[in-house]
């Protein structure tokens, strides 16, 4: 298991100029990591995440974009990997971090945990690039081939808490947050 800001952070040295959509805990921790004003927060939307990366995906297949999930929010829309696989959007990369709860709900266990997996449900759905990272030194390694991948690509990360990130939910809701993406994207 890897400290899920660690991913992050590795993540983040190959991170240019895509279209980032982090969702929960790792929402906050990518604000402090890399403030990127062309990241796109769904926090609040719990399970969108995949449909928002595809809209975005569709609506700007010149940019790469990156979806950081987490597995209880995925796990409320697994039907949106049938619909990636179907329309195959060469710019997609779905991560999720998966620790098995529902973290940002007070850690309690997702259904299924321990049992299920996620990279099973995205080749089931008909995605091909398919991978599962559980050692940080074999993600850092491999990453850049993976995003370097014509999409749509599924990435598991099993992971834990790292260190603490403050969570101000008002900065991560904020009209100014959205505002300075809608003026990067238009710019993009």
């Amino acid at each position: 298991m890897m400290p899920r800001d660690e991913c992050l952070k590795v993540l983040a040295r190959h991170h240019t100029d895509q279209i980032v959509i982090p969702v929960y805990q790792a929402a906050f921790e990518w604000r402090v990591i890399k403030p990127e004003a062309l990241t796109y927060l769904g926090v609040g939307a719990m399970g969108q995440a995949s449909s928002h990366g595809l809209g975005m995906a569709l609506g700007r297949p010149d940019k790469r974009v990156i979806v950081i999930d987490g597995d209880g929010s995925l796990l409320m829309n697994l039907g949106s990997l049938v619909t990636i696989a179907q329309v195959a959007p060469a710019n997609l990369v779905h991560f999720v971090c998966q620790n098995n709860t529902y973290e940002a709900n007070g850690g309690h266990p997702i259904p299924g945990a321990g049992k299920v997996s996620f990279a099973g449900f995205a080749r089931a759905a008909g995605i091909e690039q398919v991978y599962e990272f559980d050692d940080l030194a074999d993600f850092d390694a491999r990453i850049g081939a993976v995003l370097n991948q014509q999409g749509p690509v599924f990435v598991v990360l099993k992971v834990v808490a790292g260190a603490s990130y403050p969570q101000d939910w008002s900065v991560i809701h904020s009209a100014k947050l959205r505002a300075e993406f809608a003026a990067a994207l238009s710019k993009a």
